[in-house]
């Protein structure tokens, strides 16, 4: 079955209802060997692209996790990926801002981890963070010290969006390829989840006071999310929100998502002009005349 990419990415709307996206579609997969298969496959051909991104040194691949707790951000990572060279390849999370990170603006930590050209970055999590968690707790907004009036209101979200957006902009021209995904999971969902991290011995570090705290503000979340999705999806720097009840479904629809990506950049090895190949063949012969 051919994934349909415009199943899930988001054009560019004011206003945006995660109610109407669904967070289980029919599977792209029809047994669970069928999904190794098709993944395995898939990881293959991202090595393969991924080698040629770093031989090639023009482009930078920035892949973006956002989702609520337990929604599979690190599965995700952990099987989508795992056919990349680790040389190329570098994830970073975002967790609270430091001191030092408050009294820098809320992109300044973010462009210290960014990929450089040839390379592939990965955030689970990321500066979406600053226009999610900041405003359903905008107590947060006071270790940063803003200045006024840009400290509170409609202008401080009105305004982060926009350094989103032209940050995003401004990378693209630059030669980064920006892809940012949802994971869309159901209340229900991560119910099970959570309830499987408590039932489950060896899943029990993973489960935390701090996710039950936070699924009160469910409702809360989901408006947040609808807002920086919409005012930040553009073509340069698309979003795709991924049903994500089903977690294999999802690493199929996310591999299938980023390798057309990366295949539209027609990558190739670079060609070594007439002087290099000249020194490699006298190189060559030196080699063969070596003991």
């Amino acid at each position: 079955m051919k994934i349909n990419h415009r199943d899930f990415r988001v054009r560019k709307k004011t206003h945006l209802n995660l109610e109407k996206y669904p967070t289980l579609v029919s599977p792209f997969y029809e047994t669970k060997a069928d999904y190794q298969s098709i993944l395995e496959s898939d990881t293959a051909e991202l090595s393969h692209q991924q080698s040629l991104l770093y031989a090639s040194g023009r482009y930078a691949i920035l892949i973006l996790f956002q989702a609520m707790d337990a929604g599979g951000k690190d599965g995700m990572i952990r099987h989508v990926m795992s056919g990349v060279n680790p040389q190329g390849c570098r994830v970073a999370s975002f967790k609270g801002p430091s001191d030092e990170e408050n009294r820098h603006d809320f992109l300044w930590r973010i462009n210290r981890q960014l990929p450089e050209r040839g390379q592939i970055g990965i955030f689970n999590r990321s500066y979406y963070e600053d226009v999610l968690i900041t405003r359903v707790h905008p107590e947060i907004l006071k270790d940063q010290n803003l200045p006024s009036p840009w400290d509170k209101g409609h202008a401080l979200w009105k305004g982060r969006y926009r350094s989103i957006r032209d940050m995003e902009a401004h990378l693209h021209r630059n030669g980064t390829r920006i892809l940012k995904f949802f994971l869309h999971i159901s209340e229900n969902e991560q119910k099970k989840r959570l309830l499987e991290r408590i039932d489950t011995p060896d899943k029990n570090w993973k489960f935390s006071m701090n996710d039950l705290h936070e699924r009160q503000y469910w409702d809360n979340y989901m408006k947040a999310y609808e807002n920086a999705i919409a005012e930040t999806a553009s073509k340069e720097a698309p979003w795709y929100i991924i049903p994500a009840d089903d977690k294999e479904n999802a690493c199929i629809i996310v591999s299938d998502i980023i390798l057309k990506t990366m295949k539209k950049l027609k990558l190739s090895w670079p060609q070594p002009d007439r002087e290099h190949q000249e020194m490699l063949m006298t190189i060559r012969e030196k080699l063969q005349l070596m003991p």
